[in-house]
């Protein structure tokens, strides 16, 4: 059975037409269409994607690739509007669609009161369609179409509460970080165009060996560089902004400005997971190149760990789970790295489900706490919201890579590639291994940290709603309204979608680990066709899961067993037991800790200088630039030659007026001192 193109094309419409409808006519249709057009349209694009993946799944039908629009041809070029739908792209599809449906849900609860309620919904359905045209893209100009559309509305949903100027700085700064990165990806796409002649996936992929394979480039004093590793690097660089590796993550944390729905969408389904799409679609390119390899596991590795870091010292709830999403986020590149591109995207969707769950569990406290976010003012949670609690307590289980939940099938398998990859990459690979594996621990510690000081001790929220003079306090929450600290469980539309959301996080991982990371059936005692089959293609010397596949897997149970003991769990075991130290058994000890630490833990706090360094260094050094080329432009260019040139011509023609009075006598003296000194020359020369 074939995939049907107007199935796609609805798939991809469906989200858009929603947001016409939420947008331009929001005010005509009312809170009530705005989200009923917009939740209708991701429910029809989610059920259809569904369908797809059982097509290519469950019937065996085959890859779709067919353009169905020519935007324009120049020359030998043509570029066109078209789908590849193969089970990686389905598989991302269903995860988008899914999310963006919940989050659509959970939005009228959190939103309830907000006086952008329309626009919101409008924004939100708008980037649904701009991340399915990415993933469904079959050619660069549509992949690169929809880079930008998720970086545009990204920008617009950052800045949401355009009142804040904390919300209008973030999203200036997603906005230019992703402007850094986004030039080396349309540089990478343009060398495509130079060496391939075409946009065209298929073409690409099927040449790439042949038009690449030993060809060079000079670059910088003679050096050579493989065409292959310079077209990865260029790409990867455009990875880097979209899914915030490092030093170009500065932007994700300060996302959380924006409301929590989108801070979900943003975090776990679309945006920052579109460079690791990207990255595993262009396998076939990337596996030319060792060193392009190596230089995305070097930065994935330091992504992983160092961020994970910064998480630990977080006060912010929202915060926090944003650097957990940085650090996972590193942990799906490592994999790429290490050509464990079906462990990277599996992990993208396992997180997907939990991360998106942690963060609309964040947004459910700071509803049931009047917008409040810090920590520090709350406490003894679980008994005001059990499922938010409960559901909180599924996703960090996840997270951490408790065995038998869905993120330790994902994340348990990207360690045991980096391990198995390390030989191949030298001290790079080792240097990964150590930085995914104690990353466990930092993970459990963060993880376990926020369910403390959280939902756990001392209900310390009744000590900050009342100020220094016994007076109630009330948290603005960023549009306008207040309220007192006085917790409760949110409204069943927040509630419904972690409940949906925590189900897949705890099954997902145990009944789809077997084919979708080793082609054998959901008990792994039965081969099966690799559920990725050529949508990711590995050199058979970097097929690193064929390895893990021989030594590890013994079906989803054994796995899960093993996970037991393996190095990682005792270090989420190790993280979990610190937490619980310093924060439930005895309180007291952070603040000894914080003293103690001082230096370590300014630096984290500072974020080890990097905003510093994108603020003061590469922004400031902009601005300092554009003063100095201002000074320039006015004071030299401007004033000297030409304001100066015109002075020149105005004080000599002012000179020149004042000789031409019109009376005959001033001229009949002029012409007797000419003669004059006429005379005089001619005098001093025969002389």
């Amino acid at each position: 059975m074939a995939i049907s193109t107007t199935h796609l094309l609805i798939i991809v419409l469906a989200p858009l037409l929603g947001a016409i409808v939420a947008g331009f006519f929001g005010r005509q249709v009312g809170r009530a269409g705005a989200h009923t057009a917009t939740i209708l349209g991701v429910a029809l694009s989610c059920a259809f994607s569904c369908y797809v993946l059982y097509q290519l799944v469950g019937q065996g039908a085959g890859p779709y690739n067919q353009n169905v629009y020519t935007f324009f041809e120049v020359g030998g070029y043509s570029a066109h509007v078209g789908f590849l739908v193969d089970r990686l792209t389905a598989m991302m599809m269903v995860v988008v669609t899914f999310v963006s449906l919940l989050v659509h849900v959970y939005t009228i609860g959190y939103m309830a009161e907000d006086p952008g309620y329309q626009r919101f919904f409008a924004y939100i359905s708008l980037f649904t369609f701009s991340m399915l045209m990415l993933v469904m893209s079959n050619n660069f100009l549509q992949l690169f179409f929809g880079w930008e559309a998720v970086g545009l509305v990204s920008y617009l949903l950052i800045g949401f509460w355009f009142r804040r100027p904390t919300a209008v700085f973030a999203n200036l700064k997603a906005f230019l970080v992703n402007r850094v990165g986004d030039f080396g990806f349309l540089l990478g796409i343009a060398a495509v165009v130079w060496y391939f002649g075409t946009l065209d996936y298929a073409n690409v992929f099927a040449s790439a060996g042949q038009v690449l394979e030993g060809r060079t480039i000079e670059v910088l004093a003679g050096h050579e560089w493989s065409v292959a590793t310079m077209i990865c690097i260029c790409l990867f660089i455009g990875a880097m902004g979209k899914s915030a590796q490092v030093p170009l993550h500065v932007w994700l944390p300060d996302s959380m400005e924006g409301p929590t729905p989108i801070s979900a969408l943003i975090h776990a389904a679309t945006m920052v997971t579109a460079g690791i799409f990207m990255v595993a679609r262009m396998s076939p390119i990337f596996e030319l190149s060792a060193t392009a390899l190596n230089f995305v596991l070097f930065i994935g590795a330091t992504t992983a760990f160092f961020t994970g870091l910064i998480g630990m010292v977080q006060n912010d709830i929202k915060r926090v789970v944003a650097y957990s999403t940085l650090s996972q986020l590193g942990y799906m590149t490592v994999a790429l790295g290490v050509s464990a591109y079906s462990a990277a995207v599996y992990h993208l969707m396992t997180h997907a489900f939990f991360k998106a769950l942690l963060f609309l569990a964040a947004g459910s406290v700071i509803i049931g706490m009047h917008h409040e976010q810090d920590m520090r003012r709350m406490g003894g949670l679980r008994k005001y919201m059990p499922v938010t609690f409960w559901t909180s307590v599924v996703g960090t289980l996840a997270l951490v890579g408790t065995p038998f939940f869905s993120g330790f099938y994902s994340k348990d398998v990207i360690i045991e590639a980096a391990r198995l990859g390390a030989g191949r990459a030298g001290w790079i690979g080792t240097y990964a291994y150590w930085a995914v594996l104690l990353g466990a621990f930092v993970t459990s510690f963060y993880s376990f940290r926020l369910l403390y000081l959280t939902y756990f001790g001392e209900e310390r929220f009744r000590h900050a709603a009342h100020d220094a003079h016994g007076h109630d306090a009330h948290h603005d929450d960023g549009h306008g309204h207040h309220g007192p600290h006085e917790p409760h469980e949110s409204p069943w539309v927040v509630t419904v979608p972690l409940v949906l959301l925590a189900i897949p996080s705890v099954l997902v991982g145990f009944f789809t680990a077997g084919p979708m990371l080793f082609g054998t059936d959901w008990t792994g005692h039965h081969e099966a066709v690799p559920f990725f089959g050529d949508a990711i293609r590995v050199l058979a010397a970097n097929d690193v899961m064929s390895a893990l596949k021989e030594e590890l897997w013994h079906g989803p149970t054994g796995l899960a067993l093993h996970g037991f003991v393996a190095p990682a769990f005792w270090l989420v075991l190790a993280g979990f037991l610190l937490a619980t130290l310093m924060y439930v058994w005895r309180p007291e000890l952070p603040a000894k800790v914080a003293h103690a630490l001082r230096l370590p833990i300014r630096i984290l706090e500072n974020k080890y200088g990097m905003d510093d360094l994108w603020i003061k260094g590469f922004a400031g050094g902009g601005l300092l630039l554009g003063r100095g080329s201002r000074e320039v432009d006015s004071r030299l260019i401007d004033g000297l030659f030409v304001n100066g040139a015109a002075r020149l011509v105005g004080f000599t023609a002012a000179l020149v007026r004042r000789m031409q009075t019109g009376y005959l006598y001033h001229y009949a003296f002029a012409m007797i001192v000419g003669l004059i000194v006429l005379l005089a020359v001619l005098i001093r020369h025969w002389t």
